[in-house]
């Protein structure tokens, strides 16, 4: 992928406070973000990858086994990217966590991502999307052969979000899933500090009115590594991307 700019002045949050029971007794004592998948750890994939739209700023919002990440990143400092770790003090949620983490953004709009799960979409043109769509806050849809794992959404012709399904696994076939990242003015992240709730999926997206959200969606694989099965698909998957 050439080198793309648009990431260098958007702050970028990962949030990754959560427990990982579904994977727990794979990983054991390891987080997430440090799963192992082709010899690196799915942390090099994240930061890579952002590092390649230009991120220069990175704020971790961390959890259960946070310190592990932190020792990790002290004794292998990432070139080119400046990274602030954030350790929640209980399971906060994704709206909790990213509440938690407000007051370290520095950039309007923000970037805010979850931390299991890797999108090979055009970051760049979401955000060019994001800035057309004149929304206070945009989410990256990936395009999936079988929605039973995730929850759908229903995008209107103009890019606008309809509609949040929860996940069914009655409801299969393709369809459009939220891909966990987001775009955020900072009018939205006010918005959603004032919010009750400790989702964003759950609470705070499905309380907004329809068409208040941008969807823009995004080419290219997409893969969550929150079960043992995804992340030994992980391999297959991350190996176009692996970082130098």
């Amino acid at each position: 992928m050439a080198h793309s700019t648009c990431l260098n002045d958007i702050d970028v949050v990962v949030l990754a406070g959560g427990l990982g029971t579904r994977i727990r007794d794979t990983l054991g004592d390891t987080p997430k973000l440090l799963a192992m998948v082709n010899g690196r750890p799915f942390l090099d994939f994240l930061m890579g990858r952002l590092k390649g739209f230009g991120a220069r700023r990175l704020i971790l919002g961390l959890g259960h086994l946070g310190g592990r990440v932190v020792e990790h990143l002290e004794s292998h400092p990432p070139d080119g990217l400046d990274i602030v770790t954030l350790i929640e003090p209980e399971p906060l949620g994704t709206a909790g966590a990213l509440r938690f983490v407000a007051r370290l953004v520095e950039s309007d709009p923000v970037m805010v991502m979850n931390g299991d799960s890797f999108t090979g979409a055009d970051l760049c043109e979401f955000v060019q999307a994001h800035r057309r769509s004149g929304a206070e806050g945009s989410i990256l849809a990936a395009d999936v052969a079988d929605t039973a794992e995730f929850g759908r959404l229903k995008v209107s012709p103009e890019g606008r979000v309809l509609e949040f399904s929860e996940k069914d696994p009655s409801q299969t076939g393709p369809g459009l899933i939220n891909a966990g990242v987001y775009l955020f003015d900072a009018a939205m992240m006010t918005r959603i500090e004032g919010m009750e709730g400790p989702s964003l999926e759950r609470d705070v997206f499905p309380a907004l009115d329809p068409g208040t959200l941008g969807a823009a969606v995004g080419q290219g694989p997409f893969i969550d590594i929150g079960t043992p099965e995804d992340l030994l698909r992980a391999a297959d998957v991350l190996k176009p991307f692996t970082p130098s």
